[in-house]
């Protein structure tokens, strides 16, 4: 298959117009014009994903997260960037993002959060200005009420991913409903989670004031950036699988890991 049917096919859900201005969704590496057989989906594109693209003959990569932010100035293999791009040409293995494009898709990364966790009828959290039935984001409500752990507890089985933990804050109400959801950094959208009546907000890299700020106001449900976004791949997967080979990335996991003690109880100060 062409690769730009490819495109196309991302771009039917998931149009470039709906990223963000600082964003760089699109191709990031290849020829339009390219036949490709076989996608490796992901959420980063690292040297580790490159080689098991190479190893398994796979001639595109599908990404959330864009390789490339910026201009590069040369192609030394002097960062891990350089020497992703010059693996990729070497081995013709074409590039694509989809980032805050796929985020802004109604049914893109957080309303498949929301699928996940059940939530009904749920609608745009932030509208775009430009476009009506986009924007980042999303909001609506649990089938049944739940406790502010139970639902803690139960955000943490629907994204039990190894080396991962959650942070929460409890809100004001003593049970939740109308959930508000931001796949990634969504801290800045809480203020609009609580404007819109929200009894929980999941999202993710929430600084320490930021959680303070949410406490008694708002149950705040605050995770891994990369797992949050995890299920983008099966997004891709289903868009895609009908067309060409797919695979999800084995290589493709968050960087970061979590120290799990022995136990979870808080000392006082005196015990120290």
């Amino acid at each position: 298959m062409i690769l730009q049917d490819i495109i196309n096919i991302i771009e039917s859900v998931a149009p470039l117009s709906y990223q963000e201005a600082w964003d760089n969704s699109g191709l990031q590496v290849g020829d339009r014009n390219a036949e490709v057989h076989e996608a490796l989906l992901t959420v980063d594109v690292t040297e580790s994903v490159v080689n098991e693209a190479i190893s398994l003959g796979c001639d595109l990569i599908v990404s959330h997260h864009p390789l490339l932010f910026r201009g590069l100035k040369h192609l030394t293999g002097a960062t891990p960037q350089e020497r992703c791009v010059m693996q990729a040409l070497r081995h013709n293995i074409a590039i694509y993002s989809a980032h805050t494009s796929m985020d802004s898709y109604l049914h893109g990364v957080s309303g498949r959060i929301a699928e996940k966790l059940g939530i009904r009828d749920y609608r745009i959290l932030i509208p775009s200005v430009s476009h009506a039935e986009a924007g980042l984001g999303v909001i609506g409500d649990l089938p049944q009420p739940m406790d502010n752990e139970e639902f803690v507890a139960f955000v943490a089985r629907v994204f039990a991913t190894p080396n991962t933990s959650l942070r929460w804050v409890e809100g004001s109400c003593k049970q939740v409903r109308k959930v508000a959801i931001c796949g990634g950094a969504g801290a800045e959208f809480l203020e609009q989670a609580i404007a819109q009546g929200a009894d929980a907000f999941v999202s993710a890299d929430f600084k320490y004031h930021e959680l303070q700020n949410a406490y008694q106001r708002i149950t705040v449900v605050d995770m891994d950036h990369w797992v949050s976004e995890h299920f983008t791949r099966e997004i891709f997967e289903q868009l895609l699988s009908p067309y060409i080979s797919t695979r999800i990335a084995r290589a493709d996991m968050s960087p970061v890991k979590y120290h799990l003690p022995l136990t979870s109880r808080l000392y006082t100060p005196n015990e120290y």
